[in-house]
């Protein structure tokens, strides 16, 4: 039995008795118990007979902070996704014999016949006073590359410690070093290499499988970034990651805004570098298979009355494909949508545009997010430019997230997708399932607490 499933139980045994009763005591003056109660429905309906996926996905995490004094504080947290079956997953399509793509996502990648995931998700203690903010184990984090990617049932969780500082005037640096990962859709931490092919592996650059999952040599992660305001019109960040033995990725994003105050215009660069042996000596076996690659954006947007509009492009070059794992989060480029990714691609061309707008209708509060892009993909039937064999699409997504000021911590989501398939590719329905001429739905119950 995995440890998982023995401190799962205990954790929430502690949490119940600490605040069952509701009065406070001494010690729970200084802690705070909360949480989140998730309900996700998804389905994906794919082209004419090919199979549609379902299912309904319950959980959430609770969490407890213990408050030693003003600075030190320590932090645990349990989360958990259970499988309702409204459909077996573990029956693939009869054509293909794939099997659902997003769904399984919801739980164990790993072991799709697992309808519990129990993981002890955060154990920590920090250290915050004046400018400085440190964290040691395991915990949370958002970065463009590195990121708890929160669309899915339990988000990715690292492991390691993590510094803060805003000393600086203008500015904040942080800097991570990192020994384990807990990709999401999976029940563990694993070292960095290990945590490295756990979704889908795709294809080498021959069109061979990549033989990458459990062969992938790395010990640490170091992420280094600085966030710095020029003016008041004028700021940039950067973020490093090195990943030991793999590769390297800075990325830069310059922004300004005009004095108007309701235009911006941003910039961004990713170059990546192989590390020593790209994870493994072996080329079959090896993760980061180019020594360079390279994206360059450009997103500009504009407020206009109470909505915001923006479009953005990405370019990765073709002197190597983009990779960097899809087990540690989005990657928010600037043409991101949800439910796609830009990573195992070169000589790509994106752009997507996106309105933002905000409704109030008396206590009720809509947040929506429509977006269409157009991604151009290298051929199918190139696997040096195409790691995963997506075709050409078009990408319109509407999402909606839905807060009313009497119901505090209730915010649904409704995300629906559309992605027809456009350009020339093989008339093979394994270019088709779960990829493109696809629409789905996904409803989210979320209380916070």
């Amino acid at each position: 039995m995995r440890l998982n499933r023995l401190l799962y139980p205990l954790l929430l045994l502690l949490l119940i008795s600490l605040n069952v009763s509701g009065q406070k005591t001494d010690s729970l003056e200084e802690s705070g118990v909360s949480g989140q109660f998730r309900t996700f429905y998804m389905s994906t309906f794919n082209k004419d007979s090919l199979k549609d996926f379902h299912s309904l996905a319950v959980g959430g995490y609770l969490k407890y902070t213990y408050q030693f004094n003003e600075s030190i504080e320590a932090g645990i947290a349990g989360y958990l996704s259970v499988n309702t079956n409204v459909q077996d997953l573990s029956k693939p399509d009869p054509t293909t014999g794939k099997f659902s793509r997003y769904e399984l996502g919801l739980y164990d990648l790993n072991d799709p016949s697992d309808n519990f995931i129990p993981i002890l998700g955060e154990l920590y203690i920090r250290y915050h006073k004046n400018s400085h903010d440190v964290k040691l184990g395991r915990m949370k984090v958002k970065t463009p590359f590195l990121n708890g990617q929160d669309g899915r049932m339990i988000p990715t969780l690292i492991q390691g410690i993590w510094y803060k500082n805003k000393s600086i005037k203008r500015t904040q640096i942080e800097v991570g070093v990192l020994n384990e990962i807990s990709p999401r859709s999976t029940s563990g931490f694993y070292s960095i290499g290990k945590s490295i092919g756990k979704y889908p592996t795709g294809r080498n650059e021959n069109g061979s499988k990549s033989g990458y999952k459990d062969n992938t040599e790395s010990d640490y992660l170091i992420v280094f970034n600085v966030d710095h305001k020029l003016t008041e019109s004028l700021k940039f960040e950067i973020w490093n990651y090195y990943t030991d033995n793999v590769f390297n990725a800075f990325y830069f994003k310059p922004t300004y805004e005009f004095k108007n105050n309701k235009t911006a215009i941003s910039f961004e660069w990713l170059n990546q570098l192989r590390v020593g042996e790209g994870g493994n000596p072996i080329d079959s076996l090896r993760y980061f298979t180019p020594s360079k690659s390279n994206i360059v954006g450009l997103q500009i947007s504009h407020k206009i009355g109470k909505g915001k509009f923006s479009i953005a492009y990405d370019y990765i070059f073709p002197d190597g494909r983009f990779l960097f794992p899809r087990e540690w989060g989005r990657e928010f480029l600037f043409s991101f949508q949800k439910r796609e990714r830009t990573e195992g691609f070169a000589n790509n061309h994106a752009i997507v545009l996106t309105y933002q707008r905000k409704i109030v209708s008396g206590k009720n509060v809509f947040n929506t997010t429509i977006s269409a892009g157009r991604h151009i993909r290298p051929t199918v039937t190139d696997p040096e430019l195409n790691k995963y064999a997506m075709p050409d699409y078009t990408h319109v997504n509407l999402d909606v997230f839905y807060s009313n000021k009497s119901l505090k911590g209730f915010k649904p989501e409704m995300l629906l997708t559309w992605k027809p398939g456009s350009g020339n590719y093989p008339d093979n329905p394994n270019y088709i399932i779960n990829k493109v001429d696809m629409f789905q739905v996904n409803f989210v119950l979320n209380y916070n607490f």
